[in-house]
């Protein structure tokens, strides 16, 4: 993970009752850093089958959301439940179950996500970088200009479970999968791979 050596750099959501609004310092980069944030969560906007996938973080009156694929919501899910049970960090299950404060604005499609883990801190990392041609992660200092855009944000093990659960739901409120092949059934019929191609 990259170090912050300039704060002046990076825009940081106001903390505490009465904060004044957010506001962005206009620099080549956008940094977003989220320190123990109100709310992280995962939430999907359309009809199943169409659906835009969110990362949205909200700290008091300041909302970061970026897009990213089903994909890159389960598997980053995957990861941090897998991270938190090896590291056996006791947490207790949080639930959000409201939707996607709204307007949802993109600030960028995901197109690298990183995950750490903050042993001095005890807290886990969530790093997303827009998406590019390399489509790879890339590790540089904060107040280095020519980065690329970044969100981060450092929760508790309690709201990194609670993110799991909810990401978990998320994906499966989508279309239903076909129990013979696995891949999402439409409306309007499914060739089956696993039936000779025949309409399900």
């Amino acid at each position: 993970m990259g170090h912050v050596s300039d704060p002046s750099r990076v825009w940081r959501a106001p903390r505490g009752p009465g904060a004044n609004p957010a506001t962005m310092i206009d620099v080549p980069r956008r940094l977003f850093v989220f320190e123990d944030p109100d709310r992280l969560v995962v939430g999907a906007v359309g009809e199943p089958g169409g659906r835009t996938f969110y990362l949205q973080v909200r700290q008091g009156s300041a909302v970061v959301s970026v897009s990213l694929e089903k994909s890159q919501v389960a598997a980053l899910a995957g990861h941090v439940a897998e991270l938190l049970d090896a590291l056996e960090v006791a947490s207790a299950l949080l639930v959000d179950p409201a939707p996607l404060d709204e307007p949802v604005g993109e600030l960028f499609r995901a197109g690298a996500l990183a995950l750490a883990w903050d042993g001095d801190a005890r807290r886990v990392v969530i790093e997303a970088q827009p998406l590019d041609e390399s489509a790879a992660y890339r590790e540089v200092p904060d107040d280095d200009p020519e980065g690329p855009d970044l969100l981060r944000v450092r929760i508790e093990p309690d709201r990194a479970r609670a993110f799991v659960a909810n990401a978990a739901e998320v994906v499966a409120a989508g279309r239903p999968l076909c129990p013979f092949c696995g891949q999402p059934l439409e409306a309007t019929g499914h060739f089956c791979p696993r039936s000779n191609g025949q309409l399900n």
